[in-house]
């Protein structure tokens, strides 16, 4: 590595990637976090991953008992063969020599007793990886914070005279409920695991990398989850880090009248906004677009928010485009999301993902709406909604984003304002023209290049989407309650499209 460390593997793909290559090998590192917060199951993966590599490694535990431990490793599909454990338990005699695990009674062995017992036992094994759980039961047998400090300086002194890479956790249970930032100072590195409780859905879990002395990494939050196989990271995306070039030229949509409005289609490496009432037709818009990129053999996908997948096939066959055939030849894919279960992180992995290894030319989101419910602050919403636009532009990727606004008919609103970080903006109204209840369709903004400034009618039926010529004499549009005063002529009906 440039830095001059020798680095090892956390065995978290996620954590590796924040510290961009591995935790310096040889150093006292500290793991914290309140009760629940994945602590212990971390821990479990950096000694697996040293048992992956033929290494000697050793979990020490003053607070939790082998079966609790085995029990974490199989509900995540492991063992803890290869993992020596020394276990010190309230309800259990000292085992004979020479067994692989001693039980000890805390309370009743002094501070110095405990520190020469762990000492002992890790010359004995001589690990390369070492999980020490937990400080808190250090400063209970303390029960002076001056003693205690001074114990665990006496462990980073030991450890640093071998050839070891130690992990103490802490579960933050002081008395008085403050970090301990002297800890903080004689550790070569901090990470913090974080879990929040929010009003409704499950419980979010995050992490940030408090210090890592010497080492460029990705500071700042990043979401996490603990799944069946172990705690899963998802690094803050930043898209600078992912620049390729690209060439942007038109994604056509297949139908003349919509491709004209924007010269042709959105052009690769822009995200493009449609916005309208409910009932308007922009997810069959949208539709149409990924439809059109599979015909053509370009990889495509829908993140579907708001409506259900079966009702959303059901309508798209309905309308003359046949998915299933595309999702069945893996060009197409339609992954339901739940905002209640997702965070925003897990999302935008999800989505990179897709790009880098399924290398998807076309994203669609259905809708912002669904996302915003993913996320409890609405700042933080837009500055991770623009940095994974600004990811998928500069893979060359076309956007496709839905953001539903209130209201049916007459003056609409969003609860998002988020046509900033669109390149290209499609708005569909609702109007009332030849005692029918119409759609029009317009283009407001196109920074990719130039686009009409015309308004032209939407129908959507059994013959799949349709746009017409257009509309000249309209008025009211901008307003919300578009009105058309022209001739029946122009308006699109059964009897066939108007040239």
């Amino acid at each position: 590595m440039s830095d001059g460390f020798t680095r090892v593997s956390t065995g978290n793909r996620g954590l590796d990637a924040i510290l961009r290559g591995g935790l310096p090998a040889n150093r006292l590192y500290l793991l914290e976090g309140e009760p629940g917060s994945g602590k212990t199951t971390l821990g479990l993966q950096f000694l697996q991953e040293g048992v992956k590599q033929g290494e000697r490694v050793l979990y020490i535990t003053l607070s939790e008992t082998s079966d609790e431990l085995r029990g974490v490793a199989a509900s995540h599909g492991w063992d803890l063969a290869g993992i020596d454990l020394f276990e010190l338990s309230s309800a259990e005699e000292v085992l004979g020599e020479g067994r692989e695990q001693s039980i000890l009674h805390a309370w009743e062995v002094e501070l110095g007793g405990t520190i020469r017992l762990i000492q002992e036992q890790v010359e004995q094994v001589t690990p390369r990886r070492v999980v020490f759980d937990s400080l808190s039961e250090l400063r209970l047998l303390a029960q002076d914070p001056l003693r205690y400090r001074r114990q665990v300086l006496a462990l980073k002194q030991f450890f640093a005279t071998r050839d070891c890479t130690v992990m103490l956790i802490d579960d933050l249970t002081t008395s008085d409920g403050v970090r301990d930032g002297h800890l903080h100072s004689l550790c070569h590195g901090v990470v913090t695991l974080e879990r929040l409780t929010l009003d409704f859905g499950a419980a979010r879990r995050r992490m940030q990398v408090q210090k890592l002395r010497g080492v460029d990494f990705v500071g700042g939050f990043h979401d996490m989850a603990i799944r069946k196989g172990g705690l899963q990271i998802f690094p803050r995306l930043i898209a600078s880090d992912h620049h390729t070039p690209f060439a942007g030229d038109p994604t056509p949509s297949g139908i003349d009248g919509l491709d004209a409005l924007l010269s042709g289609g959105p052009l690769r490496g822009t995200c493009t906004l449609i916005t309208g009432p409910a009932g308007s037709g922009k997810s069959t818009i949208v539709l149409q677009f990924l439809h059109a990129a599979c015909e053509r053999g370009e990889a495509a996908t829908l993140f579907e928010f708001d409506e259900r997948v079966g009702t959303l096939m059901v309508r798209a066959k309905a309308m003359g485009m046949d998915l299933q055939k595309h999702i069945d030849g893996g060009c197409l894919k339609i992954q339901q999301v739940d905002p209640a279960e997702m965070s925003p992180g897990e999302f935008a992995a999800l989505v990179q993902t897709e790009v880098e290894e399924r290398g998807v030319k076309i994203i669609a989101i259905d809708s912002l709406n669904g996302y915003l419910a993913a996320m409890p602050q609405e700042k933080q919403l837009i500055l991770q909604m623009h940095e994974l636009l600004s990811f998928l532009n500069q893979q060359g990727v076309v956007t496709l984003l839905i953001n539903p606004q209130s209201g049916l008919v007459g003056g609409m609103s969003t609860s998002l304002n988020v046509s900033y970080i669109a390149d290209a903006v499609l708005l569909i109204r609702f109007f009332e023209a030849a005692g029918r209840i119409r759609k029009a369709i317009s283009v407001i903004k196109n920074r990719g290049g130039p686009h009409e400034d015309t308004i032209r009618e939407l129908r959507i039926d059994t013959q799949g989407v349709r746009v017409g010529a257009p509309l000249t004499e309209f008025r009211g549009v901008m307003t919300g309650t578009p009105e058309y005063v022209g001739q029946a002529g122009p308006l699109l009906e059964d009897r066939g499209l108007e040239p």
